[in-house]
């Protein structure tokens, strides 16, 4: 029993740890607006201008934003490049070799990216709300930017010109006996063509895109599931009142 006590204590000190070390600043939370046709259609928007330069969606297709409200034409005319074609998949034209050269890395598919980034600090769109919010200017890095969820990130700050520039304001506490740096705020150094308010809402716009991207079928899946459940306890009405009823005889 010791034994075993030690062995559970040891393995929640290991969690803790890797919780720990993950880190990082907190989470803000993200809007969570994936039924609100306006914004998902300016999120798809926003996608293809400033994310489909260098990341893929290549398991979604272009017609398939017609289940937001676009319309086969729309999409030809607003968000296709000349030449792809509305069934084609959400694919980017960078060269894997350049992109490598360029970022240390090929550019991930955002397809299920809102899925695959959750952790301990909230959703995957938790996080890219946060980590699209955060850039700030770092001239000791080889884009020139830094991101306050993604520490030395490769990635440049593609909405720089939404944004503008801006820096981190830390106050300095005592935190268990040492001198730490809490974040306070943001100094705007520059203006962006979007007021900060703006740029929120713009970034909450594409993280709904995203969220719905990655499962575009979830509203109605909840949907249905809400109607299956008021069906099914409809039914045991029904099917506890006939039991009743063939019962009552044999009572």
């Amino acid at each position: 029993m010791k034994k075993l006590i030690l062995t559970l204590m040891m393995a929640l000190g290991v969690a803790t740890g890797a919780l720990a070390a993950d880190g990082g600043i907190a989470w803000d939370k993200a809007p969570g607006r994936t039924n609100d046709l306006a914004s998902l259609q300016n999120g798809a928007k926003l996608f293809v201008n400033y994310c489909l330069n260098c990341h893929s969606a290549a398991f979604m297709r272009y017609n398939r934003l017609q289940d937001i409200g676009l319309t086969e034409q729309q999409i030809k005319d607003n968000l296709l490049f000349t030449t792809e074609k509305v069934g084609d998949t959400m694919k980017a034209n960078i060269d894997a070799r350049q992109a490598k050269e360029w970022f240390g890395g090929n550019p991930p598919d955002l397809t299920l990216v809102a899925r695959s980034r959750a952790g301990h600090n909230g959703t995957g769109a938790d996080y890219l709300y946060t980590y699209l919010r955060t850039y700030y200017r770092d001239d000791t890095k080889a884009t020139g930017w830094n991101n306050l969820a993604f520490p030395s990130v490769g990635m440049p700050n593609v909405l720089w010109e939404l944004q503008g520039e801006r820096r981190p304001v830390y106050d300095k506490v005592e935190q268990h006996g040492h001198e730490t740096e809490v974040l306070k705020g943001w100094e705007q150094v520059k203006p962006g063509k979007m007021t900060p308010l703006q740029f929120d809402q713009a970034v909450g716009d594409l993280v709904n895109y995203l969220q719905w991207m990655a499962e575009p079928a979830q509203n109605t899946r909840v949907r249905v599931g809400v109607w299956v459940l008021l069906f099914l306890v409809v039914s045991l009405v029904f099917a506890w009142r006939l039991n009743a009823a063939f019962w009552k005889d044999v009572k």
